[in-house]
Protein backbone atom coordinates (compact mmCIF):
# COMPACT_ATOMS: atom_id res chain seq x y z
CA UNK A 1 0.00 0.00 0.00
CA UNK A 2 1.32 3.34 -0.72
CA UNK A 3 2.23 5.84 2.14
CA UNK A 4 0.51 9.21 2.16
CA UNK A 5 1.73 12.11 -0.13
CA UNK A 6 3.68 14.28 1.59
CA UNK A 7 3.75 18.04 0.50
CA UNK A 8 4.06 21.34 1.38
CA UNK A 9 -0.03 21.33 1.76
CA UNK A 10 -0.38 18.40 4.05
CA UNK A 11 2.60 19.83 6.36
CA UNK A 12 0.71 23.37 6.57
CA UNK A 13 -2.48 21.46 7.29
CA UNK A 14 -0.93 19.66 10.43
CA UNK A 15 0.72 22.90 11.55
CA UNK A 16 -2.42 24.44 11.12
CA UNK A 17 -4.21 22.08 13.26
CA UNK A 18 -1.53 20.77 15.55
CA UNK A 19 0.74 23.84 16.50
CA UNK A 20 -1.81 27.06 14.91
CA UNK A 21 0.90 29.42 16.74
CA UNK A 22 3.09 29.05 13.78
CA UNK A 23 0.37 28.50 10.73
CA UNK A 24 1.35 31.65 9.78
CA UNK A 25 4.79 30.94 9.13
CA UNK A 26 5.97 30.34 5.32
CA UNK A 27 6.75 26.63 4.43
CA UNK A 28 8.85 25.15 1.72
CA UNK A 29 10.82 21.97 1.05
CA UNK A 30 14.29 21.54 2.08
CA UNK A 31 16.42 20.98 -0.90
CA UNK A 32 18.21 17.53 -0.25
CA UNK A 33 15.86 16.61 2.92
CA UNK A 34 16.42 13.03 2.70
CA UNK A 35 14.16 10.31 1.83
CA UNK A 36 14.06 8.22 4.89
CA UNK A 37 11.70 10.95 6.28
CA UNK A 38 10.37 14.42 4.16
CA UNK A 39 11.70 17.83 5.63
CA UNK A 40 10.37 21.02 5.34
CA UNK A 41 11.22 24.58 6.45
CA UNK A 42 9.00 26.45 9.08
CA UNK A 43 9.57 30.14 8.88
CA UNK A 44 13.59 30.89 9.23
CA UNK A 45 14.75 29.07 12.09
CA UNK A 46 12.80 25.67 12.47
CA UNK A 47 12.02 22.51 10.40
CA UNK A 48 9.08 19.85 10.08
CA UNK A 49 10.22 16.48 9.58
CA UNK A 50 7.95 13.20 8.81
CA UNK A 51 8.79 9.95 8.29
CA UNK A 52 8.29 8.68 4.75
CA UNK A 53 6.99 4.75 5.61
CA UNK A 54 5.74 2.99 8.55
CA UNK A 55 9.68 1.41 9.73
CA UNK A 56 10.91 4.87 10.35
CA UNK A 57 8.05 6.33 12.52
CA UNK A 58 9.14 4.56 15.68
CA UNK A 59 12.32 7.08 15.14
CA UNK A 60 10.36 9.35 15.88
CA UNK A 61 9.26 9.14 19.83
CA UNK A 62 13.22 8.08 19.95
CA UNK A 63 15.17 11.54 19.02
CA UNK A 64 12.16 13.41 21.31
CA UNK A 65 13.00 11.40 24.40
CA UNK A 66 16.63 11.55 23.75
CA UNK A 67 18.74 14.29 22.05
CA UNK A 68 17.57 16.53 25.21
CA UNK A 69 19.57 13.96 27.46
CA UNK A 70 22.55 13.34 24.61
CA UNK A 71 23.02 17.18 23.71
CA UNK A 72 24.69 18.56 26.91
CA UNK A 73 27.01 15.89 26.78
CA UNK A 74 28.84 15.95 23.52
CA UNK A 75 30.95 18.47 22.28
CA UNK A 76 28.91 19.62 18.93
CA UNK A 77 25.81 20.33 18.06
CA UNK A 78 22.89 18.09 17.26
CA UNK A 79 19.60 18.03 16.36
CA UNK A 80 16.98 20.26 18.71
CA UNK A 81 13.77 18.87 19.08
CA UNK A 82 10.95 21.84 19.77
CA UNK A 83 7.50 19.64 19.32
CA UNK A 84 6.36 16.32 18.38
CA UNK A 85 3.17 16.28 16.04
CA UNK A 86 0.92 12.89 16.02
CA UNK A 87 -0.98 10.78 13.59
CA UNK A 88 -4.46 11.76 11.98
CA UNK A 89 -6.98 10.82 9.45
CA UNK A 90 -4.51 12.23 6.20
CA UNK A 91 -0.85 11.28 7.82
CA UNK A 92 -0.73 8.08 10.01
CA UNK A 93 2.40 8.25 12.03
CA UNK A 94 3.94 10.76 14.56
CA UNK A 95 6.06 13.29 13.21
CA UNK A 96 8.52 16.19 14.47
CA UNK A 97 9.66 20.26 14.63
CA UNK A 98 13.07 20.85 15.20
CA UNK A 99 15.24 23.83 15.50
CA UNK A 100 16.72 24.52 11.79
CA UNK A 101 20.50 24.36 11.17
CA UNK A 102 22.58 26.22 8.99
CA UNK A 103 25.67 24.09 7.36
CA UNK A 104 26.36 22.12 4.57
CA UNK A 105 27.07 18.41 4.16
CA UNK A 106 30.17 16.89 4.37
CA UNK A 107 31.59 16.80 0.92
CA UNK A 108 35.27 16.75 0.64
CA UNK A 109 35.45 19.60 -0.90
CA UNK A 110 33.64 21.52 1.41
CA UNK A 111 36.56 20.73 4.40
CA UNK A 112 39.54 22.35 4.78
CA UNK A 113 41.15 20.34 6.64
CA UNK A 114 40.76 16.75 6.29
CA UNK A 115 42.91 15.25 9.04
CA UNK A 116 41.35 17.93 11.13
CA UNK A 117 38.05 16.96 10.26
CA UNK A 118 38.78 13.38 11.49
CA UNK A 119 39.80 14.65 14.85
CA UNK A 120 36.75 16.71 15.47
CA UNK A 121 34.81 13.70 14.42
CA UNK A 122 36.57 11.14 16.31
CA UNK A 123 36.09 13.27 19.50
CA UNK A 124 32.37 13.46 19.15
CA UNK A 125 32.33 9.71 18.99
CA UNK A 126 34.17 9.17 21.50
CA UNK A 127 31.83 11.40 23.28
CA UNK A 128 29.19 9.82 22.37
CA UNK A 129 30.09 6.40 23.46
CA UNK A 130 31.11 7.83 26.41
CA UNK A 131 27.73 8.68 27.68
CA UNK A 132 25.81 6.47 30.20
CA UNK A 133 23.79 4.08 27.96
CA UNK A 134 21.42 3.17 30.57
CA UNK A 135 17.89 2.66 29.46
CA UNK A 136 19.13 3.38 25.78
CA UNK A 137 17.51 1.78 22.48
CA UNK A 138 19.06 -1.12 21.78
CA UNK A 139 19.50 -2.33 18.20
CA UNK A 140 15.90 -3.52 16.60
CA UNK A 141 13.56 -2.56 13.61
CA UNK A 142 13.60 0.70 14.89
CA UNK A 143 17.33 1.92 13.92
CA UNK A 144 17.50 -1.62 11.46
CA UNK A 145 20.11 -3.54 13.71
CA UNK A 146 22.63 -1.24 13.95
CA UNK A 147 24.86 -2.30 16.93
CA UNK A 148 23.34 -5.81 16.56
CA UNK A 149 25.19 -8.44 15.37
CA UNK A 150 26.21 -8.69 12.08
CA UNK A 151 24.23 -12.03 11.44
CA UNK A 152 21.05 -10.33 10.44
CA UNK A 153 22.40 -9.57 7.24
CA UNK A 154 24.24 -12.64 6.57
CA UNK A 155 21.69 -14.04 4.06
CA UNK A 156 21.67 -10.52 2.18
CA UNK A 157 25.31 -10.07 2.12
CA UNK A 158 25.49 -13.33 0.55
CA UNK A 159 23.42 -12.98 -2.31
CA UNK A 160 25.14 -9.95 -3.07
CA UNK A 161 27.92 -11.81 -3.61
CA UNK A 162 26.68 -14.11 -6.03
CA UNK A 163 25.20 -11.19 -8.08
CA UNK A 164 28.60 -9.57 -8.07
CA UNK A 165 31.00 -12.65 -8.78
CA UNK A 166 33.40 -11.99 -11.16
CA UNK A 167 32.73 -8.50 -10.94
CA UNK A 168 34.97 -8.35 -7.37
CA UNK A 169 37.25 -10.61 -5.46
CA UNK A 170 34.64 -12.20 -3.79
CA UNK A 171 36.77 -15.13 -2.47
CA UNK A 172 38.62 -12.05 -0.79
CA UNK A 173 35.17 -10.35 -0.11
CA UNK A 174 33.64 -13.48 2.07
CA UNK A 175 37.23 -13.02 4.23
CA UNK A 176 36.05 -9.39 4.93
CA UNK A 177 32.72 -10.70 5.97
CA UNK A 178 33.54 -13.82 7.64
CA UNK A 179 36.58 -12.46 9.46
CA UNK A 180 33.67 -9.87 10.91
CA UNK A 181 31.03 -12.27 11.65
CA UNK A 182 33.55 -14.18 14.35
CA UNK A 183 34.20 -11.34 16.08
CA UNK A 184 31.96 -9.16 18.76
CA UNK A 185 31.41 -6.08 21.33
CA UNK A 186 33.10 -7.27 24.33
CA UNK A 187 32.23 -4.70 26.42
CA UNK A 188 29.09 -3.26 27.80
CA UNK A 189 26.36 -1.65 25.55
CA UNK A 190 27.28 2.20 24.52
CA UNK A 191 25.83 4.45 22.58
CA UNK A 192 26.23 5.18 18.76
CA UNK A 193 25.00 6.92 15.82
CA UNK A 194 24.22 4.37 13.36
CA UNK A 195 24.36 6.43 10.21
CA UNK A 196 27.77 8.62 10.45
CA UNK A 197 27.56 9.46 6.77
CA UNK A 198 28.31 12.69 4.73
CA UNK A 199 25.05 13.70 4.36
CA UNK A 200 24.69 13.64 8.20
CA UNK A 201 27.75 16.01 9.12
CA UNK A 202 27.32 19.71 9.03
CA UNK A 203 30.34 21.87 7.84
CA UNK A 204 30.34 25.59 7.92
CA UNK A 205 33.66 27.62 7.19
CA UNK A 206 35.44 24.79 6.54
CA UNK A 207 35.05 22.65 9.89
CA UNK A 208 32.83 20.38 11.23
CA UNK A 209 30.39 21.79 13.22
CA UNK A 210 27.29 19.60 14.03
CA UNK A 211 25.79 16.25 13.61
CA UNK A 212 22.29 15.46 12.61
CA UNK A 213 19.81 12.94 12.14
CA UNK A 214 20.08 10.21 15.04
CA UNK A 215 17.17 8.54 13.61
CA UNK A 216 19.32 4.96 13.49
CA UNK A 217 21.29 5.61 16.77
CA UNK A 218 21.12 3.00 20.01
CA UNK A 219 23.21 1.64 22.68
CA UNK A 220 25.33 -1.74 21.59
CA UNK A 221 28.32 -2.34 19.30
CA UNK A 222 29.85 0.97 18.03
CA UNK A 223 31.13 -0.64 15.06
CA UNK A 224 28.71 0.46 12.45
CA UNK A 225 30.01 4.12 13.05
CA UNK A 226 33.11 3.18 11.36
CA UNK A 227 32.22 3.57 8.08
CA UNK A 228 33.01 7.13 7.55
CA UNK A 229 36.59 5.47 7.48
CA UNK A 230 36.14 4.52 4.17
CA UNK A 231 33.30 6.56 2.73
CA UNK A 232 34.90 10.50 3.42
CA UNK A 233 38.27 9.63 4.28
CA UNK A 234 41.61 8.55 2.63
CA UNK A 235 45.27 8.97 3.00
CA UNK A 236 46.30 10.63 5.70
CA UNK A 237 43.36 12.10 7.09
CA UNK A 238 42.07 8.00 7.64
CA UNK A 239 45.34 7.15 9.90
CA UNK A 240 44.43 10.31 11.95
CA UNK A 241 41.16 9.16 12.00
CA UNK A 242 41.99 5.04 12.69
CA UNK A 243 44.39 6.31 15.49
CA UNK A 244 42.41 8.76 17.12
CA UNK A 245 39.28 5.60 17.49
CA UNK A 246 40.87 3.86 20.61
CA UNK A 247 38.46 0.47 19.75
CA UNK A 248 39.79 -3.43 19.22
CA UNK A 249 40.96 -5.15 16.09
CA UNK A 250 37.40 -7.13 16.36
CA UNK A 251 35.79 -3.74 15.97
CA UNK A 252 37.66 -2.51 13.25
CA UNK A 253 36.34 -5.66 11.30
CA UNK A 254 33.31 -5.23 12.25
CA UNK A 255 33.50 -1.90 11.13
CA UNK A 256 34.43 -3.37 7.54
CA UNK A 257 31.83 -6.08 7.37
CA UNK A 258 29.19 -3.00 7.79
CA UNK A 259 30.63 -0.74 5.38
CA UNK A 260 30.72 -3.65 3.08
CA UNK A 261 27.78 -5.21 3.43
CA UNK A 262 25.98 -1.84 2.32
CA UNK A 263 28.36 -1.25 -0.62
CA UNK A 264 27.70 -4.72 -1.81
CA UNK A 265 23.66 -4.41 -1.90
CA UNK A 266 24.36 -1.10 -3.43
CA UNK A 267 26.63 -2.44 -5.70
CA UNK A 268 24.47 -5.56 -6.80
CA UNK A 269 21.56 -3.20 -7.15
CA UNK A 270 19.80 -4.76 -4.01
CA UNK A 271 18.45 -1.24 -3.03
CA UNK A 272 17.14 1.76 -4.54
CA UNK A 273 20.38 4.11 -5.36
CA UNK A 274 21.80 6.87 -7.42
CA UNK A 275 24.22 6.31 -9.84
CA UNK A 276 26.49 8.41 -7.79
CA UNK A 277 25.69 5.97 -4.88
CA UNK A 278 26.49 2.85 -7.06
CA UNK A 279 29.76 4.31 -8.39
CA UNK A 280 30.69 5.40 -4.55
CA UNK A 281 30.25 1.54 -3.56
CA UNK A 282 32.56 0.16 -6.09
CA UNK A 283 35.38 2.58 -4.60
CA UNK A 284 34.54 1.86 -0.77
CA UNK A 285 34.27 -1.93 -1.91
CA UNK A 286 37.64 -1.38 -2.91
CA UNK A 287 39.14 0.49 -0.02
CA UNK A 288 37.63 -2.36 2.38
CA UNK A 289 39.20 -4.94 0.69
CA UNK A 290 42.85 -3.37 0.68
CA UNK A 291 42.35 -2.13 4.03
CA UNK A 292 41.71 -5.86 5.39
CA UNK A 293 44.82 -7.24 3.53
CA UNK A 294 46.89 -4.47 4.78
CA UNK A 295 45.19 -4.99 8.49
CA UNK A 296 43.93 -8.41 9.22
Amino acid sequence: MDGPVIDTALVRRLIAMQFPEWAELAIRPVEFGGWDNRTFHLGAAMTVRLPSAAHYAEQVAKEQRWLPILAPQLPLPIPVPLAMGRADESYPWPWSVYEWRDGETALAERIDDLSEFATTLAGFLDALQAVDATGGPPPGPHNFFRGGSLNVYDAQTREALVRLDGRIDTQLAADVWETALSTSWQGAPVWFHGDVAYGNLLVRNGRLDAVIDFGTSGVGDPACDLAITWHLFEGQSREVFRKARPLDAGTWARGRGWTLWKALIVAAGMVGASSVDVRKSWQVMDDVLADHLAWA
